[in-house]
């Protein structure tokens, strides 16, 4: 994946490592105060508490945050067997304890209750999330002293897996595990929904994401080295950030018409089947100038890049 951009060009995606303790908006802040950009927003929310991967969108590549959020998540976390809390992390504040019935679990106990949580399923929010309800977030209400039923919603687990079992003689249990899931899905869910399977209870008590779609945490930087020149050589370009869809390249001549949005027939762009869904329209040099998709024979266009078509012969 190409990480190379023109000088002077602060378009892309940037792969921060968020540390703990503070929210995906204050990366944001942070990072708009480093680069001096206005334009920056982020492609997913992480709890405070967690850590790890959160794709950064600069300049005009914020348009991009729609096309990216869809993608599957990876995560390792550390559950706390024993204990419940009102927001399902360590951060909450203690709601159940059942330390007694943690205390008798065991690894194997464990190992096959984890294997009921693969695949599909109906997952219900936790109350301090970003999820809507009625128009109001539900993190709102929770500090308003409301809980409210939440309507489940369905996600897909593909991995669920125990990395370390430790039951200290004094203490309460702990699990290490990693988890790989569809967006959507709320590891501290999880986490709840096992240690109710356990009869223990459970919370999480550490979490890091390692994964966010195609961006990984060997692409991150941390966030107190987030700088011009550091960004800029680790900086994403637009078209590489999409590289999931399909790319279709336009002719020098069309360039222009397809940087000012105006209708063309995909005939125009290429002799071929129009790709199904979003589509890349790429310039000769390979920068994304517009995201778009063909429909009864023309070019609909969802976002539209017009300096990129201005750059188009630049090395």
């Amino acid at each position: 994946m190409s990480r190379a951009q023109p000088a002077g060009t602060p378009n892309g995606l940037l792969v921060v490592d968020k540390p703990a303790g503070i929210t995906s908006a204050d990366v944001v802040t942070r990072i708009r105060r480093a680069l001096r950009m206005r334009r920056v927003g982020h492609t997913g929310t992480l709890d405070p508490m967690a850590t790890g991967v959160l794709p950064i969108c600069t300049g005009d590549a914020t348009k991009l945050a729609g096309y990216l959020t869809a993608d599957d998540k990876g995560y390792e976390a550390i559950f706390e067997l024993g204990v419940e809390t009102d927001t399902l992390d360590a951060d909450g504040r203690v709601v159940s304890r059942r330390e007694e019935r943690a205390g008798e679990v065991g690894e194997a106990e464990v190992r096959a209750a984890m294997g009921e949580f693969v695949g599909e399923q109906w997952q219900v929010p936790p109350m301090y999330s970003a999820v809507k309800q009625g128009g109001t977030r539900l993190h709102e209400l929770a500090r308003a002293g409301q809980t409210v039923e939440r309507e489940p919603r369905r996600v897909l687990v593909y991995e669920f897996d125990l990395r370390a079992f430790e039951a200290p003689a004094s203490g309460r249990p702990r699990i290490r595990v990693s988890v790989a899931a569809s967006k959507g899905t709320y590891v501290r869910s999880l986490a709840r929904d096992l240690g109710d399977r356990l009869g223990c209870g459970a919370h999480v008590a550490a979490l890091r994401r390692v994964r966010a779609g195609a961006f990984d945490e060997s692409m991150a930087i941390p966030l107190d080295e987030v700088e011009p020149e550091r960004a800029a050589r680790a900086l994403i370009a637009p078209a590489d950030a999409v590289a999931h869809l399909p790319a279709v390249g336009v002719p020098p001549e069309r360039l222009q018409a397809v940087a000012s949005g105006r209708v063309l027939p995909f005939a125009a762009l290429s002799a071929g089947a129009p790709p199904e869904g979003y589509l890349r329209l790429l310039t000769p040099a390979g920068r994304l100038v517009a995201i778009a998709r063909a429909r009864d024979g023309d070019v609909v266009y969802e976002r539209v890049f017009p300096a990129a078509a201005q750059r188009a012969h630049a090395p």
